[in-house]
């Protein structure tokens, strides 16, 4: 299984992600022509995309949902993601908490999370034919679920909270942004719990999604690898 992280971050957030014969993006926040670019230039076309997973409504995380569904492309996502996101049309397909959908190679599992969202989901994506298990989590504030045998995690390490405290004090970022992204977003002491706290046991790999360009430091692949001893990337 390979991770190819197209964008990352409170600008736009879209990854591809491949096993032999079979292709999904997840999350699909940048526009249309950025990401048809980005498939060009590493050898795909939106033909070759089975799937996109899409993990709640905001802008940087559904921009061009429609846009790929008008295409062809089938859109996989909660029932309140798609209402909230105006989503329609026959390639929408409205998931069911906890309960596997195939698309191609991959079998895909979504979760409920807590972000400010109307149905904000992550996703277990397996994949029979490796033998892996790819697990995404992106704006939430804690996952609360126990998923075995993850062998690649992407996971949002989205601000260390003493350097968001020490932002809103100094008046460097505003203070209801703040608390809005306590209230909304893992920090990197949650995303270190919950990898602790994770069967590691085939873990291979961790994908830092989401790093705040404010309130974040340049230590937290280090951080994160400290506990989980593995390679860790930053989106």
């Amino acid at each position: 299984m390979q991770i190819i992280p197209i964008s990352s971050g409170s600008k736009g957030n879209c990854y591809l992600v491949t096993v032999p014969g079979s292709a999904i993006l997840i999350d699909c926040g940048i526009p249309i022509k950025s990401i048809k670019e980005n498939l060009w230039h590493r050898g795909f076309n939106l033909s070759d995309i089975d799937g996109c997973l899409v993990s709640h409504e905001h802008g940087d995380h559904v921009k061009a949902a429609q846009a790929l569904a008008d295409m062809g492309v089938d859109i996989y996502t909660s029932a309140g993601t798609a209402e909230a996101a105006g989503l329609h049309g026959h390639r929408i397909h409205t998931l069911n908490l906890m309960i596997g959908v195939p698309i191609k190679s991959f079998y895909v599992y979504p979760y409920l999370v807590e972000h400010d969202a109307k149905e904000p989901l992550a996703f277990s994506v397996s994949c029979k034919d490796t033998n892996e298990r790819l697990l995404y989590i992106t704006d939430a504030m804690y996952f609360r679920y126990n998923i075995s045998g993850v062998t690649h995690l992407m996971i949002e390490a989205n601000y260390d909270p003493e350097i968001i405290a020490e932002n809103a004090e100094n008046g460097r970022i505003d203070m209801a942004r703040a608390k809005r992204t306590v209230n909304s977003h893992m920090s990197l002491e949650t995303a270190k719990l919950t990898v602790e706290r994770m069967d590691k046991s085939r873990l291979r790999e961790i994908w830092l999604l989401h790093l705040s360009n404010d309130n974040a430091a340049n230590d937290f692949k280090e951080r994160i690898q400290e506990v989980s001893g593995v390679p860790v990337y930053v989106a």
